[in-house]
């Protein structure tokens, strides 16, 4: 099995998306191409692979607004997961872990013989994905403990949106320098929340 990785620049709000695949087998699936479906299907093309699937990390518009042109062109269906659902892709063995708070459907897509952790909006480089009201913070904060205790601190991290100092990271380094993962408790998590707007200003954070 020969691994095909991209991280790919989606558009829209520093978007990412990714491009997954097993070279050997000609297989390889899209998640989350969002704004540019044109750009990740050519990159699979390029790569010698064929589109077995998309999928999204979950359903907000900027992450599944690509969905429609890249099922036209590449006849792959819309991939719908559930929680530890697992997908083949040649011999690369997909993951998924539900994981809500950020969105109700939001999941992580994991491959464990490289550890590569597709987290969409729920943890990014430094942060992690907003949410409305408290109780979705408090769901949000469960799905990030199990996370945590789920990964390996090897995995690697690998978000939907270019918010951080660096375009990904790991469990590890997220562990040690993500300042809603030191949090505590979740009433301490819930103080960060509302803290975030005067926190992000006061070190020259986007």
């Amino acid at each position: 099995m020969q691994l095909v990785f991209e991280q790919l620049r989606a558009g829209g709000d520093r978007n990412f998306g990714y491009l997954l695949g097993d070279r050997d087998a000609r297989q390889g699936v899209l998640i989350d191409p969002s704004y540019s479906p044109e750009v990740f299907v050519e990159r699979a093309r390029d790569q010698g692979l064929t589109v077995t699937h998309i999928i999204n990390t979950h359903g907000h518009e900027d992450h599944v607004n690509g969905n429609a042109k890249a099922v036209e062109l590449t006849g792959a269906p819309v991939l719908r997961v559930a929680d530890g659902q697992e997908l083949s892709v040649g011999a690369l063995r997909l993951q998924f872990m539900h994981v809500p708070g950020h969105a109700e459907d939001h999941v992580t897509v994991y491959e464990p013989t490289h550890e590569i952790l597709i987290t969409g909006d729920l943890v990014f480089v430094g942060k992690v994905g907003g949410t409305k009201t408290d109780e979705d913070a408090r769901v949000e904060w469960r799905s990030l403990q199990r996370v945590l205790r789920t990964f390996p601190d090897t995995a690697t991290v690998w978000p939907g949106h270019d918010y951080g100092a660096r375009p990904s990271s790991t469990i590890a380094l997220e562990k040690k320098t993500n300042p809603f993962l030191i949090c505590g408790d979740v009433e301490a998590f819930l103080q960060m929340k509302r803290e975030w707007p005067a926190y992000k200003k006061r070190l020259g954070l986007k």
